[in-house]
């Protein structure tokens, strides 16, 4: 048989370094029956070899004959079959490895569906929403190689993906393969601008989704056009860093990216209320926008029926419950409020003092809402 194809190793190699090797190896083997594909070092016996040796050695008691399967003959069918029973990383880290057959199986289009990398960075953060290595340009090099090489793989047939710290080319490259794409997530992607949006825009029309948290070079323009080319769009997620306490996230963010946070909350606001009126989902956490930016969605995307705020600083109670008040299919507790606590370091303590920090916003002592 023949050995690992030369063009599948950078998806293995960039698959290596995302997922852990012990999510690897779960689902692969627990296949009901033991796989023994042949190969040039090692070769299987056929079962009548099997009883014969056995007859021969005297010395060992006589059992039922096992019969072996020789996987490696499967057809294409069969393994496609098979392989639509695995993960994602089961598929690139054991399947593509077995022999020629077998990575071509892997990398038919069927499969390929969806590109959902949130389990393996759940993960490989062990807990931890982010990790500095993830924020390198190596590390944006080895996901873009998995978008582009899913997107050629698909063949068209994309129509969820969900990534993070992607670059504006890989997402142009798979936007214009893509055409029935439904969900998008690139959140935490700081090489994401505007254009890749924008072609999105044009290529992606049926998207119902749209993740674009923590992308910072993505401006209200982006919105615009997604929502003049998207009619379908129900769910917007533009969630920010967490700005207030932005400490959390030294050491591991770049502190250049983490000083580029938009200022411009209710210019996208705006945008919002005027191109995507369909929205039932809408997130906007640490979002600066302020009052007359809340109250503009509130007026125009009347099927709202879940509204994230949390940590949008610049609300007031009232402002949030007249918008409220006219946010009629919201669900039960589908109004996040900023609920949040603002640390003295935000503050000068000369105006707060010690131990009274308050906003006479928020009317109280603890900023909950």
């Amino acid at each position: 048989m023949d050995g690992h194809p030369e063009d599948a190793v950078p998806i293995i190699s960039a698959a290596e370094d995302l997922i852990p090797s012990s999510e690897c190896h779960r689902s692969f083997l627990s296949l009901s029956s033991p796989i023994h594909p042949k190969n040039e070092t090692q070769k299987s016996r056929t079962p009548r070899q099997s009883m014969e040796e056995e007859q021969s050695d005297g010395n060992k008691p006589h059992e039922a004959p096992t019969e072996l399967r020789d996987w490696s003959d499967l057809t294409t069918v069969c393994l496609i079959n098979i392989f639509q029973r695995l993960s994602l990383a089961d598929r690139w880290l054991i399947a593509m490895r077995v022999c020629r057959s077998w990575s071509d199986a892997a990398r038919d289009c069927c499969l390929y569906a969806a590109l959902d990398l949130e389990p393996a960075f759940d993960a490989s953060g062990a807990g931890r929403p982010d990790t500095a290595a993830w924020w390198t340009p190596a590390f944006q090099r080895r996901v873009d190689s998995m978008m582009r090489s899913v997107a050629e793989w698909s063949d068209g047939a994309l129509k969820e993906v969900r990534v993070r710290h992607c670059s504006d080319e890989a997402l142009c490259f798979l936007a214009e393969r893509s055409p029935e794409l439904l969900i998008l997530s690139v959140r935490s992607s700081r090489g994401v601008t505007d254009r890749s949006m924008s072609k999105v825009a044009m290529s992606c029309t049926n998207l119902v989704e749209l993740d674009i948290s923590n992308c910072y070079e993505v401006s209200y323009r982006s919105i615009e056009i997604i929502g003049l080319n998207c009619p379908n769009l129900t769910t917007l997620k533009r969630n920010l860093l967490n700005w207030l306490d932005p400490s959390q996230h030294r050491g591991v963010i770049p502190e250049d990216y983490l000083n580029a946070l938009p200022q411009d909350g209710d210019t996208e606001a705006l945008s919002i209320s005027r191109f995507m009126v369909k929205l039932k989902h809408l997130e906007l956490r640490f979002s600066k926008f302020s009052g007359h930016g809340l109250m503009a969605i509130a007026e125009a995307c009347k099927d709202l029926e879940s509204l994230d705020l949390f940590g949008c600083a610049n609300l007031t109670s009232r402002g949030i419950e007249q918008a409220r008040a006219k946010l009629t299919k919201l669900i039960p507790d589908g109004l996040v409020k900023p609920n949040f606590y603002i640390p003295r370091s935000v503050f000068h303590t000369d105006r707060y003092g010690h131990w009274n920090l308050y906003d006479e916003r928020f009317q109280t002592s603890v900023f909950q809402i």
